[in-house]
């Protein structure tokens, strides 16, 4: 949701992780099934995103969990079959490997498996993304996994008013959600409604900056860098739309702006193989083919593992400037 959306609401400047905060403490207060558990959820979880709130809402709503995911998700699934909300921080999206059985197989086809018997409002909250030199096992870019799986919607927000909506959007549902959240962006500030009643839509995309020439689709970090490459163009109007919902996708908002621009840029953190890049080219090319006037540029991260050596690091880490040179490529 950009910020003109909700321009006429009351709003308070946020960075990501206050915003997850709030909308994570928000559901607490109104649904006493919601609950947190993962490794050092007393003491503040991962980055500190759940800091204060075991202090506030004490062990049965915020637990620690011991270092296990697979035992994390798999208690989250029975939790949630049973008419819980839990929400689980696996931390880092890498250990996604650890636990797969129990997303794809367990919270993802258990509602099918029973029909429709049984819902699993399960949230899965998981921290991703390369910058801070943690080395390969703590620095993937992952959602794309999780998007390709039956039965599971997944998330990935770019501004602190969408990582709050989003996060109550979650919770809400009754499918599980993977809410993904880039380590490098916990401070990134920006309006968010104080509205406690404010959600966005699981599938909603945003239209971030309006634009004539060009439309670039940027995710989580790429999304603030793709801002700033659309500053720097003086000569060129570009479009930034943030899809916030990896699935749901909304094509809709993308084949409009197709529409219009004639151009796509597509800009995720991500590898760039068989990934959320060649799924959106490949909405946009079903939709609004005919209205397509350049070749589609990608950029992500080539298909390596994230280096832990911090020049190499930077070399696979696509920016503002990757960005830039694809939308003059699609001119």
């Amino acid at each position: 949701m950009a910020a003109q959306e909700f321009a006429d609401a009351e709003t308070e400047t946020m960075s990501m992780r206050e915003a997850i905060r709030t909308g994570l403490r928000e559901e607490l207060l109104a649904d006493d099934s919601v609950f947190i558990m993962g490794q050092d959820e007393e003491d503040g979880g991962s980055f500190e995103v759940t800091a204060g709130l075991h202090d506030e809402f004490g062990d049965n709503r915020v637990r620690n969990t011991p270092i296990s995911e697979a035992a994390q998700v798999g208690s989250g699934v029975g939790a949630a079959a049973t008419g819980l909300r839990p929400v689980v921080n696996l931390s880092f999206s890498d250990f996604i490997g650890v636990c797969f059985d129990q997303i794809m197989n367990q919270a993802g086809k258990t509602r099918y498996m029973f029909g429709g018997a049984s819902d699993v409002p399960l949230t899965l909250r998981a921290i991703e993304g390369a910058g801070v030199n943690a080395a390969a096992q703590h620095s993937g870019t992952v959602h794309t996994l999780v998007a390709h799986l039956p039965g599971i919607k997944a998330v990935a927000p770019g501004t602190p008013a969408a990582a709050k909506g989003l996060m109550k959007s979650a919770i809400r549902a009754d499918d599980p959600v993977m809410f993904f959240e880039n380590k490098t962006i916990y401070d990134r500030r920006g309006p968010v409604p104080t509205d406690e009643e404010f959600a966005v839509p699981l599938g909603e995309a945003s239209v971030e900056q309006e634009g004539a020439d060009v439309t670039v689709v940027a995710t989580q970090r790429l999304l603030g860098e793709s801002l700033r490459a659309a500053r720097d163009l003086d000569d060129v109007s570009v479009e930034v739309i943030d899809p916030r919902s990896l699935y749901p996708l909304d094509t809709d908002t993308l084949a409009d702006s197709i529409r219009k621009t004639g151009r796509l840029v597509v800009a995720d953190e991500s590898p760039m193989s068989y990934g959320l890049h060649a799924e959106i080219v490949t909405r946009v090319v079903e939709n609004a083919f005919w209205s397509i006037d350049a070749p589609v540029q990608r950029v992500g991260v080539p298909d390596t593992p994230i280096p832990f050596t911090p020049s190499l690091e930077d070399e696979v880490i696509p920016d503002a400037e990757d960005v830039r040179r694809a939308i003059e490529r699609t001119i």
